[in-house]
């Protein structure tokens, strides 16, 4: 149990602590509308298991690619919003298809600083965290493929 506690908050500080400033990407509302017409490419985000209804997610959209997964600054879209469920549903839109990951955060009390104890994440294909990997899955693990179409993805948050 403590070797998961262990990796659990190694995988949410290293989440946490990949928060970069507004650099690259570009910060976007959470518009569902694409997601339901069909007008991709796109990604269909449902997010479930957030520890509670509190505090702000925050889910982000990168390459997937080792030059830019979880890189400062590589995030390509950013959508920041209050809780308003255990599940929440996000549509994150795509330039062009190819190989992309996510990955989300939860600031449970809103503060907008990283607390390992309590704060939360999830990345795309919710691979396995462990002490071995510091946290960080490799972008081979986190990232999928999308052509011209919407693509739907399920993440599962992870808490200490």
């Amino acid at each position: 149990m403590l070797k998961f506690a262990a990796s659990i908050a190694l995988s949410t500080g290293i989440l946490l602590s990949s928060a970069p400033a507004f650099a690259g990407g570009q910060k976007i509302s959470n518009d569902l509308r694409p997601c339901q017409s069909g007008n991709g490419p796109a990604v269909l985000v449902k997010v479930s298991g957030l520890k509670a209804v509190a505090g702000n997610v925050r889910i982000q959209s990168y390459r997937g690619t080792k030059a830019e997964w979880l890189k400062k600054g590589a995030w390509l879209h950013r959508i920041e919003t209050p809780v308003s469920g255990k599940k929440m549903t996000f549509c994150l839109p795509i330039s062009k298809a190819g190989e992309y990951a996510i990955a989300v955060r939860h600031d449970l009390d809103g503060n907008g600083k990283t607390n390992i104890t309590s704060d939360g994440g999830g990345m795309s294909n919710n691979p396995k965290i462990s002490i071995f990997n510091l946290g960080k899955p490799s972008y081979k693990k986190t990232k999928f493929a999308i052509g011209n179409e919407v693509k739907s993805i399920n993440i599962t948050m992870k808490y200490m």
